[in-house]
C-alpha cells in the first residue's frame, strides 16, 4: 500500500515539472486528463515579439548611420577647421555663377 502512495506522488511530481517547464519555455500546458490548454496571454506575447522584432530593425538601421557618420568624422583627410578657414580666405567677389554664361558644355 505505501508503494501505491510512493508511485502516485512521483507521478504527480512529474507532472508538475512538466508543467513547470512547459510554462517557462511557453508550450502549451496539460491538464489532468491529458489535454492541452492554450496560454491566456499568447496574443500579446505575439505583440511584443513584433514590436521587438521592430525595435531590432530600427537599432540596425541606426548602428548602420552611425558608422557612415564615423566614417565621415574619423577620416584623414577631414578636418573641420580647415575648410572654416579656407572659406574665411575667399575673396567676396566670388558669389556665385554669374547670370550670363556664354561658354556651353562640350559633349
Amino acid at each position: 500500500m505505501d508503494w501505491i502512495i510512493a508511485i502516485v506522488a512521483i507521478s504527480t511530481g512529474g507532472w508538475i515539472i512538466n508543467n513547470w517547464i512547459r510554462a517557462k519555455y511557453g508550450y502549451d500546458l496539460e491538464d489532468e486528463w491529458g489535454g492541452k490548454s492554450k496560454r491566456s496571454d499568447e496574443k500579446k506575447v505575439k505583440q511584443l515579439k513584433a514590436e521587438n522584432r521592430e525595435l531590432h530593425d530600427k537599432l540596425d538601421a541606426m548602428q548602420d548611420r552611425m558608422v557612415v557618420l564615423e566614417k565621415i568624422v574619423t577620416d584623414r583627410g577631414y578636418s573641420l577647421a580647415d575648410e572654416i578657414e579656407a572659406l574665411r580666405d575667399k575673396p567676396a567677389r566670388d558669389t556665385g555663377t554669374p547670370l550670363d554664361i556664354e561658354t556651353k558644355e562640350k559633349a
